[in-house]
């Protein structure tokens, strides 16, 4: 019963695994799997880098070619040039950080509050919050965009001002319950000695619940930087000027006339930086999205 108990329950006993006829089939199914899944996610992006290496008739030609038959590697330098790359690039950069300067500061302050300082109605306003994530993001385009084309009490307009971008986002909710929900596994015995020591609420959360909050705190860093990347529409109804536009909206706005290997070519270029910064902090993702208590 002992030696049993030890043992974990899987599909497959081990005594079939050890038989020739089990072995093969099981190596033969995970293969077959293994295989089928890295084509359904690494397909996509192979057709997006080798049709930027293309000329143009090859990439229009039907059917399409696995291989280029001559590689143009000269196409994203036109690509980089044609499209202003750069200038596209530099303009995203700096509405995801600013975005994420916003939510790390009020995000934090928020998700401590309702963790540490446990204000009246804190569970209503959290569950209020959480109500937010129910609303389809579409609805509510029509009253952000009258929001900041004439913003209440200020009557100001934020069309063409990176605040059309940055005020949206501080409030996310999402990000508010996964740091709620890390800050509740910090022990109190942590908070009451710190209260004992004489430190106030905001010391006590720069000295110790932010320090051992990095993990999720960088979770919430790339979320927050990925969704104003890969962002398409509301960039594209508050930022019209050409020279304020993000790498999606750029690419798109300036993509008539330019032939078609090309637009493909600058496509990559905006896709790579996301998926380099995912390969880079993909154990900060996980471990920040595992950690949710602490251990003694």
């Amino acid at each position: 019963m002992a030696a049993n108990a030890g043992q974990t329950r899987t599909l497959i006993s081990q005594t079939q695994l050890n038989r020739p006829v089990g072995k093969a089939v099981y190596w033969t199914v995970l293969t077959i799997v293994v295989l089928g899944f890295t084509l359904i996610f690494l397909g996509p992006l192979y057709w997006l880098v080798t049709g930027g290496l293309k000329s143009t008739s090859e990439v229009i030609q039907n059917p399409p070619t696995i291989f280029p038959k001559k590689i143009h590697t000269d196409t994203y330098s036109q690509a980089w040039t044609q499209l202003h790359i750069g200038k596209l690039l530099f303009n995203t950069l700096y509405y995801a950080f600013g975005a994420l300067a916003f939510q790390l500061v009020f995000d934090v302050a928020a998700a401590y509050s309702l963790s540490k300082l446990r204000p009246v109605l804190g569970n209503v306003i959290l569950g209020l919050m959480l109500a937010t994530l129910m609303i389809p993001a579409t609805v509510l385009i029509v009253p952000q965009y009258l929001t900041v084309l004439d913003l209440p009490i200020l009557h100001i307009s934020l069309i063409n001002k990176p605040w059309a971008i940055w005020l949206p986002t501080i409030a996310n909710a999402f990000n508010i319950f996964l740091l709620k929900r890390f800050f509740d596994s910090i022990p109190e015995d942590l908070m009451a000695a710190a209260a004992i020591d004489g430190a106030s609420p905001l010391r006590t959360l720069r000295s110790i619940v932010l320090p051992m909050s990095r993990p999720i705190l960088g979770v919430v860093s790339i979320f927050a930087v990925v969704n104003v990347w890969k962002d398409f529409l509301w960039p594209l109804l508050v930022e019209p000027d050409p020279a304020n536009q993000t790498l999606n909206i750029g690419i798109n706005s300036l993509a008539t006339g330019v032939p078609q290997n090309v637009i493909i070519a600058a496509l990559a270029i905006a896709s790579a930086p996301t998926i380099v910064f995912f390969l880079i902090f993909q154990r900060n993702i996980m471990s920040g999205l595992t950690s949710g208590s602490l251990k003694g």
